[in-house]
């Protein structure tokens, strides 16, 4: 009968707590897989990150997704650690009418140009901020009439043969 007059079933401590550690656990997981050390390129472990996070007193907030919660955790930690996003890999193909002139205004989006091919059409594989991607797809579906082809390499700016260390 209680649950009936108060419409919502009591979530007891005990389980809530369990969801909250769980959802502390996956934010955490998150930014490891997004992120590295800028000086080493390397990623950081799960277990690194959870620990910074207590660290900065970070509380899981229930009702917000554990995405924006994990680009909350990147601002917050980079006040105290070395952290930044990790790099995308893009490799884009570009008929060459167009590839010149849209280089131009994709060069300031583009952190680093790895290689550059210039045949019948243009071809660039380089790394870029994962903020700016949706700006390059849109860039190069409207300059391109959907000529255009972007493909995603990698996400993570790791260096080869690196395996995850603590």
């Amino acid at each position: 009968a209680q649950i009936l007059s108060k419409g919502e079933l009591q979530v007891s401590d005990k389980e809530r707590h369990t969801q909250l550690e769980q959802m502390f656990r996956d934010i955490a997981t998150i930014v490891a897989d997004k992120c590295v050390n800028p000086e080493t390129k390397r990623p950081y472990t799960v277990i690194l990150i959870e620990r910074a996070m207590k660290d900065i007193h970070y509380s899981v907030k229930p009702h917000k997704s554990t995405k924006q919660q994990a680009l909350e955790v990147i601002r917050q930690l980079k006040e105290t650690m070395q952290i930044e996003r990790a790099h995308m890999r893009l490799r884009f193909i570009l008929p060459a009418k167009e590839g010149k002139k849209l280089k131009e205004k994709l060069k300031p989006l583009i952190k680093v140009i790895e290689n550059e091919d210039f045949h019948e059409q243009l071809e660039i594989v380089c790394l870029i901020d994962p903020g700016c991607f949706r700006e390059i797809d849109e860039l190069i579906r409207s300059e391109t009439k959907g000529k255009g082809t972007l493909e995603v390499l990698s996400l993570k700016d790791v260096e080869e043969g690196d395996e995850k260390l603590e």
